[in-house]
């Protein structure tokens, strides 16, 4: 009898995007795929941002490239991804929240959350699939959605909504796409702490909100989104499309 030998996490020779790349869970994002291997386009709205994280990738020995881009312009994506696709992998972490009570909401601020996290998510991973099919090739596309996408949260109605929609489209797609060899997939952070967050968790009662709420008793860091993105773009998952890979500490076990 032979023994049966694990499928690889290396992604050599694969071309990888990393829409919302220049900060917090996307530049983690970006640095796991290159440190596998993966040739990176890190795209962001801040040009400057990420020639210089581009140019720290490649001192550590990466294969890195910036692509100016804004994932809420749903034209300027299409056109961006058609020029420099095909990619073999997709990870979407360009997100927006706005929080404020239910009753609160404007409408501008709904307006803007949904066009970038639902609209631009949503025809950012068109645009990636589109290029892949007319290469004749399989892919991994990966949207970071949240925890919130799964259950609901004080003052987060518009926040909550657009993430189950991310949900939900992608099981859609990943039913449309399968036969093509092309998996999509999400995953959900719990509260990572970033720049973007810190100042949520400087605030006593709400940091003790979420440490509760988290059975392993810690937020989370960027660093435990990284092995995940890893799995999912790579072969070791190569059965895995339509589902959630949850990392929030046991948030939604309940």
């Amino acid at each position: 009898m032979s023994l049966p030998t694990t499928p690889s996490f290396r992604l050599d020779g694969k071309r990888a995007l990393v829409a919302g790349a220049s900060s917090g869970i996307g530049l983690a994002c970006a640095a796991a795929l290159g440190e596998a291997g993966a040739e990176v386009t890190l795209a962001a709205r801040r040009t400057e941002v990420l020639n210089d994280l581009v140019d720290e990738m490649i001192a550590a020995g990466m294969s890195a490239s910036a692509l100016p881009l804004d994932v809420a312009d749903v034209a300027g994506t299409q056109a961006a991804i058609a020029n420099d696709g095909p990619f073999d992998i997709l990870l979407n972490s360009a997100g927006l929240a706005r929080h404020s009570p239910a009753n609160e909401t404007k409408e501008d601020d709904f307006d803007a959350v949904a066009n970038l996290n639902v609209k631009g998510a949503y025809f950012l991973t068109q645009a990636v699939a589109k290029g892949l099919v007319a290469a004749g090739k399989p892919g991994s596309l990966i949207n970071i959605s949240s925890q919130m996408a799964h259950v609901g949260g004080l003052d987060r109605a518009v926040y909550c909504a657009t993430k189950h929609a991310v949900e939900g489209f992608t099981k859609a797609m990943a039913i449309e796409w399968g036969k093509s060899g092309i998996r999509v997939n999400t995953i959900c952070p719990t509260f990572i702490l970033t720049d973007l967050t810190r100042s949520t968790f400087e605030q006593p009662d709400k940091r003790s909100w979420i440490e509760d709420k988290i059975k392993l008793g810690r937020v989370g860091e960027v660093e435990d989104i990284m092995g995940a993105v890893v799995f999912l773009a790579s072969e070791a998952s190569s059965l895995v499309t339509g589902t959630a890979l949850m990392i929030d500490g046991g948030w939604t076990a309940e």
